[in-house]
């Protein structure tokens, strides 16, 4: 992520008019950058995450208390009571609340901000790529911010989530390898913890509500090029003779064609570096499940570990499950708030911006996670 301003002859100009002596000449050029700059970074907040990305967004006046109506979530024929799943602060952990359905469920809020400054001296000689890197700078730590409350929020409901006994968290065949039976299982899997509203097939038949999104550590991708040129059968012959199958022709040569492998078996394919052994979400997950439903579905059989198991997510992205609520400016309608920092005095020689945002994530049905350890 890189923001760059252009040196043309008005920003030249504006940079300049922000080191003025004249307090008023200067303050004004702040504000008039941080007008002009305001909606650049909100477009790069809003485009740039991963983990963040897979939250629905919807917006409400800052000035108001939102609520959301839970029976338009669910089907009629749910139970009375859900489980919605949120985060009370920036970097807290996930909680559950239980809450009617037939009800208006209020949700908090919190903001992400961040604060930058340079030295005067770099405004006065134009140097565009200090106050590029600055804003740069400013950007990368909301965005960082909300790839962690996103992370914590989806992998704390997925380290609890079950369905009428049924893990959502499943076993991967082969330790370190993800095969084409575990992507079946996980088919399977979301097929039966998503029925219809009435408890039957839902809409679409075998290509309604299931696992649309895999997230997966390089590692994991690595093994899906394998395909391309090593066995995939899990099970051998009637006469237990020892045969290796491979995929089909038309499969491998995919594989081989592109290796970046953005689909698999139909589920996308959403490569996440955090993920992996040793990882910051894979530590994450391993701290989150800790004693929880799903810390023994293991290869092995036992508690997840971080170092030896991995945790790949599954998403079903059809439903409105996971969701951003984002306050808008009352005036500017505006998500993010860029404004100049009026701390400093001339003798700290100092301009600085102050960037924030009013946001609330939440998971209203975690019957939409799901995972694999391998």
């Amino acid at each position: 992520m890189k923001i760059t301003l252009k040196r043309t002859e008005e920003q030249v100009e504006l940079v300049k008019a922000m080191a003025s002596k004249n307090r008023d000449v200067a303050y004004e050029a702040q504000v008039a950058l941080a007008e002009f700059i305001g909606p650049v970074l909100q477009k790069v907040v809003n485009q740039a995450p991963t983990m963040s990305n897979l939250f629905s967004n919807f917006q409400f006046n800052a000035e108001e208390s939102p609520s959301i109506p839970m029976d338009l979530y669910y089907d009629i024929t749910d139970e009375d009571y859900i489980t919605v799943w949120s985060q009370a602060v920036p970097g807290g952990l996930p909680s559950n609340t239980v809450t009617p359905i037939g009800g208006e469920m209020k949700f908090t809020t919190y903001r992400l901000d961040s604060a930058v400054d340079f030295d005067k001296r770099y405004a006065q000689r134009s140097r565009m790529d200090v106050v590029s890197k600055t804003f740069t700078r400013l950007a990368q730590e909301i965005l960082l911010k909300q790839e962690r409350n996103s992370a914590t929020l989806i992998l704390g409901a997925l380290a609890e989530a079950v369905t009428k006994g049924r893990n959502h968290v499943t076993r991967g065949g082969t330790a370190g390898r993800l095969l084409l039976d575990d992507f079946n299982k996980l088919l399977t899997l979301g097929k039966r913890i998503n029925t219809s509203w009435n408890g039957g097939t839902p809409e679409g038949g075998i290509n309604g509500r299931g696992v649309t999104d895999l997230m997966v550590s390089p590692e994991v991708v690595q093994s899906l090029r394998e395909i391309a040129y090593n066995p995939i059968n899990t099970r051998q012959a009637d006469n237990n003779s020892t045969t290796s199958i491979p995929a089909t022709d038309e499969m491998r040569n995919a594989i081989y064609n592109n290796a970046g492998i953005p689909e698999f078996y139909g589920i996308n394919i959403i490569e996440i570096q955090e993920l992996g052994s040793g990882q910051r979400y894979n530590k994450l997950y391993d701290s989150l499940v800790n004693g929880k439903v799903n810390d023994n579905q293991t290869v092995g059989g036992g508690a997840f570990a971080d170092g030896t198991d991995e945790i790949c997510v599954g998403l079903d992205r059809r439903v409105d499950a996971l969701l951003r609520a984002v306050a808008t400016d009352s005036e500017t309608g505006s998500e993010f708030s860029l404004v100049a920092d009026d701390q400093y005095t001339t003798r700290q020689s100092k301009i600085g911006y102050y960037g924030s945002i009013e946001e609330g994530r939440m998971i209203l049905d975690n019957r939409a996670l799901f995972g694999i350890t391998v």
